[in-house]
């Protein structure tokens, strides 16, 4: 771990006061900045905390929203509750996934812009089927609105490469 990625998990202990009460706000806080949770910033928090490295770890396997393994820069959770299942969810993951190349077992694109997951419940069933990028829901998804959604996403980010080599 660099002396960037120290400073950065410092300021964010500091900004919860060292407080062993608070990791999983530490955790939630180290997720936002690197996309997941690597193994060398479990163990200097439990250090700083003064907390066993198994506490740190068990909270971070505890909790389903924590991820130990990087993820992209586009997370896209695809609901399979029984609301988007009937209406037809896993016709939008398998487009998704062709389209991206990833698998349930590798679900995260070589270039680290988009992970892929299922989920048991997003909590907007009225909505189904349904599925977020990095937690904005896009309500009544097929197969076609999937297509569209990753090409927007694709050419954002083209756009976005553009206008930051121009300055």
């Amino acid at each position: 771990m660099g002396t960037k990625e120290q400073k950065v998990l410092d300021e964010i202990l500091e900004s919860h006061d060292y407080d062993q009460t608070a990791v999983i706000a530490i955790m939630q806080d180290i997720q936002k900045v690197y996309r997941y949770l690597p193994e060398e910033m479990l163990c200097y928090i439990a250090k700083k905390l003064h907390l066993s490295e198994a506490k740190v770890y068990g909270v971070a396997t505890f909790y389903e929203n924590f991820s130990l393994e990087p993820k992209g820069k586009y997370v896209i959770k695809i609901c399979d509750g029984t609301a988007c299942h009937v209406r037809q969810s896993t016709a939008i993951l398998e487009e998704i996934r062709s389209i991206l190349g990833v698998t349930d077992a590798k679900p995260t694109t070589e270039d680290m812009m988009f992970t892929v997951e299922t989920v048991s419940c997003l909590g907007a069933c009225g909505l189904a089927p349904v599925c977020t990028v990095n937690d904005v829901v896009h309500p009544a998804m097929n197969p076609e609105k999937a297509r569209a959604l990753i090409k927007e996403l694709k050419e954002g980010e083209a756009a976005g490469e553009e206008t930051a080599d121009e300055n």
